[in-house]
């Protein structure tokens, strides 16, 4: 992914090279992900989800340009699913070898039937496989969007002001309607959504004024003042409310990802491999809870991944297929 620059308010312009506030903003992502995993109950838990997932189709709408459509379309298709079947395959085998030396069956165990159920991807994949309903819904929502701005560039263009109405009734209409989700489609309006947000406000200037009203948005999210997201069933809370609570928190967190990233080195090396610990902690939190404590787990969660996503990149071959 291009990677954008920042103007004087702390939002993305076009520049070249690799941002250190993106990587430390994708840093904080992955562990404020890994902490609402880790702790599956109560207030820590509530309080990461109501940010955690919004930040990441924030983060990517900000860094989003018009591209060619067929080639960008080609590029997501195969840059994101080959990693994706790659780390499902290798979890689906680890478990079937796993899970007998625990006594139990494996979570899919009837084939082939069960293949099919691998194929259709988010709701049903449960257990280690539970995030990655992300990977495609987003890639999905990234194809939609460039289209979109191929044709409507500006996204502060008023056609976008008309285009948003019905697509937030629909984000929340399939929530209401099903909770079935194939590779976790059903998220991907309001994942269509907040890639606009992001896009739009990256195009405005940052004012001091701003944090009030962000900041008074975000800790009634953390409190849990308003209901927690659940964007895989394509829960959302709250009409407008809660989604906003999520949008304000990251749009905080970027700001704050700028202004530190000069002295956050290990958060962004962390951002850097979040792709790898998006598919691989909530594995590692499946299979080790019954034997270690909360802090030992994220500790594995997000040091085993990340050790894994080093040596991943000591292979060109490797890296290709798997990030």
């Amino acid at each position: 992914m291009e990677h954008s620059g920042e103007n004087s308010g702390g939002a993305a312009t076009p520049s070249p090279g690799r941002l250190d506030w993106v990587d430390v903003a994708r840093g904080i992502g992955i562990i404020a992900v890994v902490v609402g995993h880790v702790w599956t109950r109560g207030p820590l838990r509530d309080a990461m989800y109501s940010f955690h997932m919004p930040l990441f189709f924030l983060l990517s709408g900000m860094l989003s340009r018009p591209q060619p459509i067929g080639r960008f379309t080609m590029r997501q298709i195969i840059g994101q699913m080959r990693p994706y079947l790659a780390f499902l395959t290798l979890l689906v085998i680890a478990d079937q070898l796993i899970e007998p030396l625990k006594g139990n069956r494996p979570i899919f165990h009837q084939w082939p039937q069960d293949l099919l159920l691998i194929l259709l991807g988010g709701t049903w994949l449960r257990g280690p496989y539970t995030i990655f309903w992300f990977v495609p819904c987003l890639m999905m929502a990234r194809i939609i969007f460039n289209i979109l701005l191929c044709r409507w560039p500006d996204p502060l263009d008023r056609r976008w002001a008309l285009f948003v109405p019905p697509l937030l009734a629909v984000a929340y209409g399939l929530g209401q309607w099903t909770q079935y989700s194939p590779l976790g489609m059903i998220t991907v309006p309001m994942a269509l959504l907040l890639l606009w947000i992001g896009a739009a406000w990256s195009r405005m200037d940052w004012q001091w004024w701003m944090v009030l009203p962000l900041a008074l948005f975000t800790l009634a999210g953390l409190v849990g003042l308003f209901p927690t997201l659940n964007m895989k069933a394509a829960d959302y809370g709250w009409p407008l409310l809660s989604i906003g609570a999520g949008v304000a928190t990251s749009l905080l967190l970027f700001r704050l990802s700028a202004q530190v990233a000069p002295v956050a080195g290990p958060v962004a090396i962390i951002g850097r491999a979040s792709l790898t610990i998006m598919y691989l902690h909530v594995a590692i939190i499946h299979y080790l809870s019954p034997y270690l404590g909360k802090g030992a787990l994220l500790a594995l969660a997000l040091l085993g991944p990340f050790a894994l996503d080093r040596l991943i990149r000591l292979s060109p071959r490797a890296t290709r297929w798997l990030l």
